[in-house]
């Protein structure tokens, strides 16, 4: 079979692989759609922390059961995605029904080689069945279930406000949970075509430019109070420390992006406040079920966050044109 890996970076390829052989207690999927991250942008550039090469990429992933054990009740040609966070079971974090940030997890695409090839074997569990969404659409809920935890690691309600801080599908993501828990949204970028369509296609109303004027609209929208919560998405270090002046008093600070930086901070500015600084980190189960109720009810505009489609061998000659245009990049999708 065929997959997309990244040798070294900088240096995408098409190889062949043996197909999987599947083990009891796993599922063989056939591979349809793959959503293309910042995790994959930044395996291609060579920064992302928890990686080593060479990797097979992609944990976006839609497609259909090829096989299955016999008592399983996933069926042949069932559409699936797949949670791609594979935890041990065993250690302190999945004790804690925390399986997300398991002290060895498997992220597929990221420690193990992941699903942008023709076939995959993952554990049964990873397989969330998503019955009545097309096949597009089940290749966008990992990403939304990245936002949807966010939000709910910000303990965030009605009446918030919250700010977000980058515009990419992660950020946007965010966003639109962050409305469905009833809070008041901004989303800030350095792009004013990421904002543009945010708002103009997505439907997030209050969008605001990075520039020399940012700190004092947001001290004026916010009654000089900054903001509840404050969500980071950028992936930059520099601006993660920026960020830590918008949050209100008493207010949560969520980072969902991860950076190799050393972030520092004015602790006097930190304590004053009683700030909550908050990691949140991949997602679970839950947060995947809540996605998939949502897409179902229509209460995410799958059909707009989908910018680019393209067949998946295109990809090691298209990778580095979606990076150079990540302004009118939103969701990229890769097909099989």
């Amino acid at each position: 079979m065929k997959a997309i890996i990244c040798e070294k970076p900088y240096a995408l390829g098409i190889v062949e692989k043996p197909a999987p052989v599947r083990q009891t207690g796993e599922v063989l999927i056939r591979i349809d759609r793959i959503g293309l991250c910042g995790t994959d942008y930044h395996i291609f550039a060579g920064n992302q922390p928890f990686l080593a090469y060479p990797r097979v990429m992609g944990h976006e992933l839609s497609g259909s059961v090829a096989e299955s054990d016999p008592d399983s009740p996933l069926k042949t040609g069932q559409r699936v995605t797949i949670n791609p966070y594979l935890p041990c079971g065993t250690c302190i974090a999945c004790r804690k029904a925390k399986p997300n940030c398991c002290v060895n997890i498997k992220v597929l695409g990221v420690h193990i080689d992941g699903g942008m090839t023709e076939f995959v074997c993952v554990p049964e569990a990873a397989v969330i069945p998503v019955d009545g969404l097309t096949p597009d659409q089940a290749a966008m809920v990992e990403f939304l279930s990245i936002g949807a935890h966010a939000v709910r690691r910000g303990d965030t309600g009605s009446g918030d406000r919250s700010l977000i801080v980058g515009a990419g599908p992660i950020g946007v993501g965010v966003a639109l949970f962050a409305a469905m828990a009833g809070a008041e949204v901004t989303l800030i970028d350095t792009s004013a075509s990421r904002l543009d369509y945010a708002r103009e296609k997505v439907g997030i109303a209050h969008t605001v430019v990075v520039d020399e004027g940012l700190d004092d609209y947001l001290k004026h929208r916010t009654d000089g109070d900054y903001f509840d919560i404050v969500f980071d998405c950028t992936g930059n270090g520099k601006a993660i420390e920026k960020g830590f002046a918008y949050v209100a008093h008493g207010g949560r600070y969520v980072l969902v992006s991860v950076v190799k930086d050393t972030l520092s901070f004015a602790d006097p500015e930190f304590h004053k406040r009683e700030m909550q600084l908050i990691g949140s980190r991949n997602a679970t189960a839950q947060d995947f079920r809540h996605v998939i109720d949502s897409i179902r009810s229509g209460a995410i505009p799958t059909g707009v966050l989908m910018t680019h489609a393209f067949p998946m061998l295109d990809l090691p000659a298209r990778i580095g044109g979606l990076i150079d245009d990540q302004g009118s990049v939103l969701k990229a999708i890769v097909t099989l």
